[in-house]
């Protein structure tokens, strides 16, 4: 019986590890043999989550010929790779990748570190923020209050309480956006819209449109839906969509959905204007694909008067092309798992069936959370707590990286959670490996390509300020040093980091 679960094709494993950057050698130092380089680059794979555990790796001979180099080289990489307990073998079953003995699985999104690795390890994987007290426990305690009433029914909202439905259908018509509450389905966070969406309209094989570089978690969701993702870059800096590379990409490979974040993307920051806005909007149409706009990043504008583009529905009125996509969890506390879908009647009864085969509805006593929040007024109180932990965290940190760190590359967002940072000619997926190792968890630029793309870069969000950022920067300057000096063996482990 095989023990691999999944399989990598020659050519898709070559594309990745042909896009990753040298390890750069440290003065005096030789460069390393054909074989140990293309161990390396496995072992970062899977390290990173990239390549699966218990993934079938190619034969020698097709990876061989797919990366252009002796079939004794691929040979010599996997039998490095086998002694490090990175694969494992058996005679008419091939290779697949493993983990070594007492070494965690790795992560393939961007999971929270658990509580308990806090205390030694700056956690700058995850773009979210502690909640905006006193306004969760308000919120919590409004919600019991309106509970007793909904006690004495099943519980099964799949679309979603008519009274959160009817908050939100209100809230879009106040930004000019007629809005019905039919047109609203509550969801279990921003993932659990994006999920149902992909369900309903892309099956197994369906192309999926992403921006390039692109929210690492989503780019996962489709990939384990079964989608093929074609990525569309992204202008320079945060000049937002290349228009010119869209209208091609959705006339030439004609995607069924297409994903994007317009407002401070993730993880770049851009802001997409009205003119870019319209155009998309038209260019999907003419193309017959459907436009998911993740809107979760739309309230965390930080910059004083900035005035905000409407939402991309509103250059779609009749409602055929554009769903879009809100949530909780980052503009409140992404422990307050509340979605939401906004589109037309019709594909909001699609939604709502397809969902008895899934989670049947969203937890009513944070759906009567919410609601409470946005009708009193408190989620305006706390949006407002938010950009300000935002906005300081995002000026610390900018701060503690340029003085530390002045080589890498950046454009400062207007608002959102994310830096996107180029780390001048470093490995992004070495970094988040010695990182870790020296304390401080940092996401590479891989996570949010497809097959490999941005190597150079580095997600950094604002999730720390004032002692906390510099001591990250100062981690990450470190793991830096390792990195460029190809010592990053034998690394002592951190200690704990208290603010």
């Amino acid at each position: 019986m095989a023990q691999w679960t999944s399989a990598v094709g020659p050519a898709q494993l070559a594309r990745q590890l042909q896009a990753q950057q040298p390890r750069p050698a440290g003065p005096g130092a030789r460069k390393p043999p054909a074989y140990r380089a293309l161990a390396d680059g496995i072992r970062l794979l899977v390290l990173e989550g990239r390549v699966p555990v218990a993934a079938r790796l190619p034969a020698e001979r097709e990876l061989a010929v797919a990366l252009t180099v002796s079939r004794t080289t691929v040979a010599a990489a996997y039998e490095a790779l086998r002694a490090e307990g990175f694969l494992e073998s058996r005679r008419g079953a091939g290779s697949w990748t493993a983990v070594p003995a007492g070494n965690p699985l790795p992560a393939r999104g961007l999971e929270p570190l658990p509580p308990e690795s806090l205390g030694s390890m700056i956690d700058l994987g995850c773009a979210a923020l502690p909640a905006p007290e006193p306004w969760l426990t308000r919120g919590v305690q409004g919600a019991l209050e309106e509970l007793p009433p909904y006690a004495h029914t099943h519980g099964d909202y799949p679309a979603g309480l008519p009274a959160l439905r009817q908050m939100l259908a209100d809230r879009y018509t106040a930004r000019g956006i007629p809005t019905m509450p039919e047109q609203i389905m509550v969801t279990t966070g921003a993932m659990g819209a994006i999920d149902a969406i992909c369900h309903l309209f892309a099956g197994r094989g369906e192309r999926i449109a992403v921006e390039s570089p692109s929210y690492a978690n989503i780019l996962q969701l489709m990939r384990e839906a079964g989608a093929r993702l074609v990525p569309v870059a992204m202008a320079e800096g945060l000049a937002g969509w290349d228009l010119n590379r869209w209208r091609q990409v959705l006339r030439d490979a004609a995607p069924r959905l297409a994903y994007v974040v317009a407002d401070f993307h993730n993880p770049t920051g851009a802001l997409a204007d009205e003119d870019q806005r319209r155009q998309l909007v038209d260019a999907a149409r003419s193309a017959g694909t459907v436009l998911v706009v993740d809107e979760t990043m739309s309230e965390l504008y930080l910059e004083d008067g900035l005035e905000m583009p409407r939402p991309v529905c509103a250059f779609d009125p009749a409602g055929s092309t554009v769903l879009t996509v809100g949530s909780a969890s980052k503009a409140f506390w992404a422990g307050m798992r509340i979605g939401w879908v906004r589109a037309a009647p019709d594909v909001i009864r699609s939604l709502v069936a397809a969902r008895a085969y899934a989670d049947l509805g969203t937890p009513v006593l944070e759906q009567l959370g919410v609601n409470w929040l946005m009708r009193t007024g408190g989620w305006e109180q706390a949006v407002t707590i938010r950009r300000s932990q935002a906005r300081e965290n995002r000026d610390a940190l900018v701060a503690a990286v340029r003085d530390r760190l002045p080589e890498w590359e950046f454009d400062v967002p207007r608002g959102g959670l994310t830096l996107w940072v180029r780390t001048g000619g470093l490995s992004g997926s070495r970094l988040a490996e010695v990182g870790e190792r020296v304390g401080v968890r940092v996401p590479s630029g891989p996570r949010f390509g497809v097959d490999g793309a941005f190597e150079g870069y580095v997600r950094l969000p604002f999730t720390v300020g004032g002692p906390v950022a510099e001591e990250a920067a100062a981690r990450l300057a470190a793991a830096a040093r390792l990195v460029e000096s190809g010592a990053a063996t034998g690394i002592e482990p951190p200690r704990a980091f208290v603010a």
